[in-house]
């Protein structure tokens, strides 16, 4: 009987991000949003649009793995892995994302502020990938998710130790059951790490007046 050998090989690959104005290398502050399961980015930094400014630079990175969102034509979203070669999507996020960071980076003079806010399936992505990136991020905002349950606690103990935690949830969101904040609060006291929670009235989304209190008080 034949043997079935399951191989893989690297190539180049096109990715897609978003910003909210083209950068001029003189902004004081970035912030890297990660969208949801499903979205694509283009639409999702519409909910930053109003808070762009010539200090401040938005930049959305879309994940890399598409499909419809119902059927087999339509809408298309967006998502950063599935349970299919989880393994191998979670390190193409890291290199996609550092290699996004590396280009911005590279092109300023003086280094700006980085801020990371990760939405719903976006939020275990930007935990993994802040507690390990090279780079210190200033605030990490985790809304309507968490940490990632597969965290490596004593990297991220370390990486976010001068680091702003938050978590953003709705208080009518239909997604975030007690068994999930049960496993978060275990994370968190892991963690040993202050971490802010806030919550809204309202459901699975970015409420844009809990954005504004949140981007003001970086500031």
């Amino acid at each position: 009987m034949l043997s079935i050998l399951k191989k893989s090989i690297n190539f180049q690959y096109q990715a897609q991000y978003s910003v909210t104005h083209e950068p001029t290398f003189e902004e004081k502050e970035i912030w890297l949003v990660l969208h949801g399961y499903g979205q694509l980015a283009e639409f999702f930094i519409r909910k930053f649009q109003g808070f762009d400014s010539s200090e401040r630079l938005f930049v959305a990175p879309e994940a890399t793995n598409y499909g419809y969102l119902s059927g087999f034509a339509g809408r298309v979203g967006a998502n950063w892995m599935t349970r299919h070669e989880r393994e191998i999507a979670i390190q193409n996020n890291h290199n996609y994302l550092d290699l996004l960071m590396e280009n911005l980076l590279s092109q300023f003079k003086e280094r700006p502020t980085i801020n990371v806010l990760g939405f719903s399936q976006g939020a275990a992505t930007a935990t993994r990938w802040a507690s390990r990136w090279a780079g210190q991020v200033e605030q990490l905002v985790l809304w309507a998710g968490g940490f990632a349950e597969d965290l490596i606690l004593e990297d991220a103990r370390k990486k976010f130790s001068k680091t702003r935690l938050t978590l953003v949830f709705g208080d009518q969101d239909e997604f975030i059951t007690s068994e999930s904040i049960e496993k978060q609060e275990g994370l968190i006291k892991s963690l040993g790490k202050e971490v802010k929670k806030l919550s809204f009235a309202g459901g699975h989304e970015i409420d844009i007046e809990m954005l504004s209190k949140i981007l003001d008080s970086s500031n």
